[in-house]
């Protein structure tokens, strides 16, 4: 190590210390808004209001907390969140693994043509109306299929899947399968899953985000608030201001009650972002391993 460091030029030194400070730049711009947000929510709105609150968490407080918790709309809204990331990742996955292994098999007869047909949806699309007027004939309008169902194949993980299993399970290890009389199903039920847990877990950790932090479609698609995602309840606070009347029961003055939404507003971003920082430390390890392999090799 000290041969190494002894090696090392003026301008490599320069470097270092350049790379080095603009990553704690870069790194620091990412960490304060979210340590903001923290520490937001524990202190006193009237302190974060005249702009006192820059580091540390002044005039501690747990009112807003309180008030989220005693709320019902935002845990009705936190049980449909979970509810749609869990349906809507079971079913987006199960399609993407079951498209991407057919185009992986080179004996598939038009493999190319049906690459090039889901290469084409990338490209063009509908369009919000027909899209609309095609959910409301099938019926989903107001459902839970109106928000786990039109994005459940998303061709670019089904090309980062496909690239996997091509790069992942030789075509010898299905043809000795084979020989010992596997069947395509058992082969793919037993073999090629257990050997795709990291693009799996991958897989799984991008649908729950894109799920879970979802609120366009359920803005356009549901009508009932009682189906309302967390997020679409965070979006009404954080754009119109819209908390539950029954969290300000209690707050008199409008200036007062603006300041409980700002302490609200903070309270549930952190709430929400809870189930996702849970998740992350399960499926990190398989994460770096999935995402190299299945966009790298191949």
């Amino acid at each position: 190590m000290n041969t190494l460091l002894a090696r090392k030029t003026k301008s490599d030194v320069l470097f270092d210390i350049v790379n080095y400070t603009l990553l704690t730049i870069g790194m620091l711009l990412i960490l304060y808004p979210l340590y903001f947000v923290l520490i937001a929510s524990f202190s006193d709105p009237n302190l974060i209001y005249s702009g006192e609150i820059w580091l540390f968490p002044k005039g501690l407080t747990l009112d807003g907390y309180e008030r989220i918790f005693a709320d019902s709309s935002i845990w009705i809204g936190y049980g449909n969140s979970l509810l749609y990331a869990i349906v809507g990742t079971a079913i987006s996955v199960t399609i993407t693994l079951m498209a991407a292994y057919p185009l992986a098999r080179r004996d598939l007869i038009g493999r190319s043509a049906f690459m090039w047909f889901f290469m084409f949806t990338m490209f063009f699309g509908g369009g919000l109306i027909p899209t609309y007027l095609l959910i409301k004939d099938l019926n989903m309008i107001n459902t839970i299929w109106a928000l786990v169902v039109p994005g459940a194949a998303g061709v670019f993980n089904i090309i980062i899947v496909r690239t996997f299993f091509q790069s992942t399970i030789p075509d010898e290890m299905r043809e000795a399968a084979f020989i010992d009389g596997c069947s395509n199903t058992r082969f793919f039920l037993r073999m090629v899953l257990p050997l795709s847990k990291p693009i799996i877990a991958v897989m799984v950790l991008y649908h729950v985000v894109g799920f879970w932090n979802g609120f366009f479609d359920a803005m356009i698609y549901l009508n009932e608030e009682s189906k309302f995602p967390l997020q679409l309840v965070l979006r009404n606070i954080l754009v119109q201001n819209q908390v539950n009347s029954s969290m300000m029961i209690d707050v008199e003055s409008y200036a007062a009650k603006l300041r409980v939404t700002e302490l609200i507003k903070y309270g549930v971003i952190i709430i929400a972002s809870l189930p996702l920082l849970a998740l992350y430390p399960f499926l990190q390890r398989y994460f770096v391993k999935g995402v190299m392999i299945g966009s790298i090799k191949g």
